[in-house]
């Protein structure tokens, strides 16, 4: 079998009954990942047919495979070729530091996956915590790098926000001022124009 006669491609209502009956056939709890449609990466034939489906939940900068399902598992590891090239795109866009997966699969741990310590357990989002204690897990970027670098930029970006908040209100204050000494030039010259007007009456009734 060549896995050119297959692509995969993100799952859509219309798939739904299809995934449905494999989950059924896998024993998985359908009603919960019906909720969870829209995570799934499907193996999709030439005619049309649903072949396997994986699903990865996204937390933070974490990603989770889970719910491995396929029709024929004699091409399992085919299946598994086309999904894991998918996934790490969908990593890759989503910004994602580490994936966590608790299939059992040979294939993971080839590609990669390996049991978390206990230092790397903490990392994990609570409520995936709460399903296993058997976790594999593969980083993909330096998460101390990244953080130290996302914290460089927020200190950056407060610093070019301060000033650039200091040079509106510089430009406001100065702006005040115009304004004031523009009021009074123009409150000086209403008094001129004001005695001047007086005194001109004056001396017409005078002559007058």
């Amino acid at each position: 079998m060549s896995s050119s006669n297959y692509r995969v491609r993100r799952a859509t209502v219309d798939d739904l009954p299809h995934l449905l009956a494999l989950w059924s056939a896998m024993n998985f709890p359908t009603a919960d990942l019906e909720r969870h449609l829209t995570e799934f990466q499907l193996v999709e034939s030439d005619d049309g047919g649903i072949a396997g489906a994986l699903g990865i939940e996204i937390v933070n900068r974490y990603g989770r495979l889970h719910s491995e399902a396929f029709h024929d598992f004699s091409h399992a590891n085919i299946f598994r070729d086309l999904l894991w090239e998918r996934m790490q795109s969908v990593a890759a866009n989503h910004g994602l530091v580490r994936l966590w997966t608790s299939e059992t699969a040979p294939f993971w741990k080839t590609n990669g996956f390996q049991p978390a310590p206990s230092e790397v357990l903490k990392k994990l989002p609570q409520h995936w915590a709460l399903q296993t204690s058997d976790w594999l897990t593969l980083p993909l970027r330096d998460e101390d790098a990244l953080q130290a670098s996302l914290a460089t930029d927020f200190s950056a970006l407060n610093q070019e926000e301060r000033q650039r908040t200091e040079q509106l209100l510089q430009r406001a204050r100065t702006a005040k001022w115009v304004g004031i000494a523009i009021a009074v030039l123009v409150a000086i010259a209403g008094i001129f124009i004001s005695v001047y007007l007086i005194m001109r009456n004056s001396n017409a009734l005078r002559r007058w």
